[in-house]
């Protein structure tokens, strides 16, 4: 039995070669893509397999992140902490609280201003804004005056003056520290702790609730009464 050799030459084994290398290539490459695309399917299924309630409690949990807290009070109608978004601005403070009382002065007030977390917002009344610019009209006369007058016109003139100061009251709820400290037995200490108390509780409601503010007791009080007012 005669056996048939086909002779290929250099060129033909070269062609040869490079066809089955192409073919092995595709091959691979189908195989590769089918695993691939059937992996991504089953991960699609498994993510549409998660239920809806761990989807709402992710998403909730997200959005209780993005919630901030401030303190409003002063001349608004609500005052107390409230909750805010991330990002909300003075503005969006001020309509959570019931807006702006009638005795609200808002002239100075940056109502675009950008809130953090913690922070807290103080809206004066008109009638604090008229009493420090007073204030500081009072001082500035007494100061010219002791200037300009000789020293018993000075005298006289701050007799006047300290006869005045004491029939006129002090309100607590809206007294400098200056002012507080010109009360008999509160000193510059006793006062910063009513401003502070004034900061943390709010308006005082009485005059007796002064006596709340540490340092203030029965006897101290039975001094000032007369004094002060709300």
């Amino acid at each position: 039995m005669k056996r048939y050799l086909i002779k290929i030459n250099k060129k033909q084994k070269i062609i040869l070669i490079s066809i089955i290398a192409i073919l092995a290539t595709g091959i691979s490459y189908y195989a590769y893509s089918k695993e691939n695309t059937e992996y991504e399917m089953s991960n699609l299924e498994l993510e549409n397999n998660i239920p809806n309630e761990q989807k709402e409690e992710g998403n909730l949990k997200q959005a209780e992140k993005t919630k901030i807290k401030v303190h409003v009070s002063g001349a608004v109608n609500q005052e107390g902490v409230i909750e805010l978004d991330e990002g909300a601005r003075i503005v969006d403070a001020i309509e959570k609280t019931g807006g702006f009382t009638e005795e609200a002065y808002t002239k100075e007030i940056n109502l675009a201003h950008p809130l953090e977390d913690g922070v807290k917002i103080y809206i004066p009344t008109k009638k604090e804004i008229e009493e420090k610019e007073n204030n500081v009209v009072v001082n500035q006369n007494e100061t010219i005056t002791q200037a300009k007058y000789s020293t018993r016109e000075t005298k006289t003139s701050n007799i006047n003056n300290l006869t005045k100061s004491n029939n006129s009251k002090i309100n607590i709820n809206t007294a400098t520290k200056e002012q507080l400290d010109t009360l008999p037995g509160i000193g510059v200490s006793t006062a910063e702790k009513i401003i502070q108390y004034r900061k943390e509780k709010g308006k005082f409601k009485t005059k007796e609730d002064i006596k709340n503010v540490n340092g203030i007791g029965e006897s101290k009080y039975e001094k000032i009464k007369d004094l002060i007012e709300i």
